[in-house]
């Protein structure tokens, strides 16, 4: 894997992003990634991390790969032997986000790896930018490396309204909207 870059967000909460690309033409066809991922990953983690607890310094990895490498994820892991969007894997005790002993050290709170031609296939589809799409997903993950989940109608809603709400502050339209 090839890193491209760590981020580190405003004080007093510092998210640090490492951001990686493991497979796909990532960097020839939308060199943009990196940066939209560090806004969608800092505006997500600003607006959950207090509600989740989680103070001070954070890190999380973003793995830029393509869809056979997320298919082999998704086997593995899950048991679906295709490709998906996005995968995150959280670093959680529970529902809790683990917090690190050492005060200095950052909270490690997972891996989001997103597969780059289900993404530009999903956007075309949706009739969306992909760097809004990717967008959308980058924050869809990192939710869920803070602990929000899509299991329940309830929980749908909660997890839905927080990603439109990060998405509008980020300029991109409701995800879930309906075209009239």
């Amino acid at each position: 894997m090839k890193r491209i870059t760590t981020i580190k967000g405003p004080e007093p909460m510092t998210l640090e992003i490492d951001i990686s690309v493991a497979a796909g033409p990532w960097p020839d066809e939308f060199p943009q990634a990196e940066n939209a991922a560090r806004l969608a990953a800092q505006a997500a983690f600003d607006t959950a991390a207090n509600e989740r607890g989680v103070g001070g310094n954070a890190e999380a990895a973003l793995v830029l790969a393509d869809d056979e490498f997320v298919r082999c994820l998704n086997r593995d892991y899950r048991g679906r032997d295709e490709p998906t969007n996005v995968l995150s894997f959280a670093a959680l005790d529970g529902e809790t986000v683990i917090q690190n002993p050492d005060p200095l050290a950052p909270v490690l709170l997972g891996d989001m790896i997103v597969a780059f031609e289900t993404v530009v296939r999903e956007a075309a589809a949706q009739g969306k930018a992909v760097a809004d799409h990717f967008s959308h997903l980058v924050v869809h993950a990192m939710l869920h490396l803070l602990g929000y989940d899509h299991e329940t109608a309830d929980l749908a809603a909660r997890m839905e309204g927080m990603e439109i709400q990060i998405l509008r502050g980020l300029g991109i339209n409701d995800p879930y909207a309906e075209d009239e």
